[in-house]
């Protein structure tokens, strides 16, 4: 009997394990899902635009090519500072820079280096004797070319659709200069040029500009950029006593002729153009320089509302002074990145049309371009050597010029009426001081309107 209910015990309790064995659990709680993570935008593409530039960086002339070379890294800077998108991609710009020695040889072979390197436009050269050939090649690569100094008009006259240049050619600037000498009561003239593609261009066109002002040649002598001795040419003119001996060259000769001018007696002034209106100049003719002039074209960087902003910034990362072409070569490069901007491209097929269309306000100019590349409106400044410094003459072909003389004119008149208060005062009391006031407001008013003609 007691096995009989252990038995039936064993069955019972093994019913409740079963029993306990089918029971489900409770289900647990359904988590939400974490939430999304933002998704980061894909980073934007980067694109490298690559700008040639070329100058002599070795040489007589390498201080120029220096000067050339931080006028464009300074602007590559600036830009890369902004941060710019250009066709969807973040742009960074990069300098290749080459040196021509200013040897027209040497410039076509690092112009087809950057052909090869595929740049996407070439800034330079210095040298009219570079700038031209290698333009060629550029032009049948389809690469623009933006020239801060290369001035001889044959540069944009070639019909190629790739070159533009920011600053007054040679043919603005001989007239310009013929201008000023004949205003300077020049009779005679001897014209020296150094058979450059620069000198002898800008010694050409002021042969025509001295002689469509009255003046005459009296002797027309040669030597070449790379001579040191001027005697033989000097001691001719010399004897045909010229007012005026004008030089087509760069600072590198024209710095040693002014002096050797002075050590043979010669008493006639010295004219030279943008080759060497330098500190150079004055460095290697010393005393002699002192009196002479040369020319730049533009306005003078203090008359210019960037101007100086400009040369403090140059200054302050270069520490020292700007050579010769530095701001005009800052604002190729600017220019040649505003048209990829308008055309939303940095491809030389895209961008290049718009370099045509340029409308830039420029450090140097309000910088605009005529059919030929050429700057349109370009007004040349004259310059004096005094002291050690370039002192501002007057502007030739400019219309500010213009303003600027009939708003002196029109201050003068104020001043004679302020005059006219005083006397007024002291002879007829105030109805005569009410007149004298009345004619300082109308002086004031044709002041006012002279400016704003302009």
């Amino acid at each position: 009997m007691q096995a009989k209910l252990s038995v039936v015990a064993l069955s019972i309790a093994s019913v409740f394990a079963l029993s306990a064995c089918g029971e489900k659990e409770a289900p647990k709680p359904v988590e939400a899902p974490p939430a999304a993570a933002p998704v980061a935008p894909p980073p934007k593409p980067e694109v490298t635009v690559k700008l040639g530039h070329v100058a002599p960086m070795t040489g007589p002339q390498a201080h120029l090519g220096k000067d050339n070379e931080n006028g464009a890294l300074l602007a590559i800077e600036e830009l890369n500072a902004q941060g710019l998108e250009i066709g969807g991609a973040k742009v960074k710009f990069e300098l290749l820079a080459e040196d021509d020695q200013a040897d027209p040889k040497q410039g076509t072979i690092v112009a087809q280096k950057l052909v090869d390197a595929k740049v996407n436009g070439v800034i330079g050269h210095l040298n009219s004797g570079t700038t031209i050939p290698a333009s060629k090649l550029y032009s049948d690569a389809g690469i623009p070319q933006i020239s801060g100094s290369a001035t001889n008009p044959k540069y944009t006259q070639q019909g190629f659709k790739t070159a533009f240049r920011v600053m007054a050619n040679d043919i603005q600037q001989g007239k310009a200069l013929g201008e000023f000498a004949a205003k300077q009561g020049v009779k005679t003239v001897a014209i020296i040029d150094d058979r450059t593609a620069y000198g002898q261009g800008l010694a050409d066109e002021f042969k025509k500009g001295a002689e469509a002002n009255g003046l005459k040649v009296v002797a027309t002598e040669y030597t070449n950029d790379k001579a040191t001795d001027f005697k033989a040419i000097l001691t001719k003119i010399k004897s045909k006593k010229a007012d005026l001996v004008f030089y087509g060259g760069m600072d590198a000769q024209g710095g040693p002729m002014a002096k050797q001018m002075a050590d043979l007696g010669i008493k006639a002034k010295f004219l030279g153009g943008d080759g060497v209106c330098t500190p150079e100049f004055m460095k290697l003719g010393g005393a002699a320089t002192e009196g002479h002039f040369c020319s730049l074209p533009g306005m003078p960087l203090e008359k210019l509302a960037k101007g100086p902003e400009f040369k403090d910034k140059f200054v302050k990362k270069f520490n020292g002074e700007i050579q010769l072409y530095a701001p005009y070569v800052y604002d190729a490069v600017m220019v040649m990145a505003d048209s990829m901007k308008r055309a939303n491209s940095v491809e030389a097929a895209k961008f290049l049309p718009e370099i045509g269309k340029t409308n830039y306000d420029g450090v140097t100019a309000k910088i605009t371009f005529d059919e030929f590349g050429d700057l349109t409106g370009g007004a040349i400044s004259v310059y004096q050597y005094k002291g050690g410094k370039l002192e501002y003459v007057t502007t030739v072909g400019a219309p500010v010029d213009v303003a600027k003389a009939e708003v002196k004119e029109a201050v003068g008149e104020v001043k004679e009426a302020v005059k006219a208060v005083a006397g007024a005062a002291a002879e007829a009391g105030k109805d005569a001081i009410k007149a004298g006031a009345d004619a300082v407001k109308d002086a004031a008013e044709a002041t006012k309107a002279a400016v704003e003609k302009k």
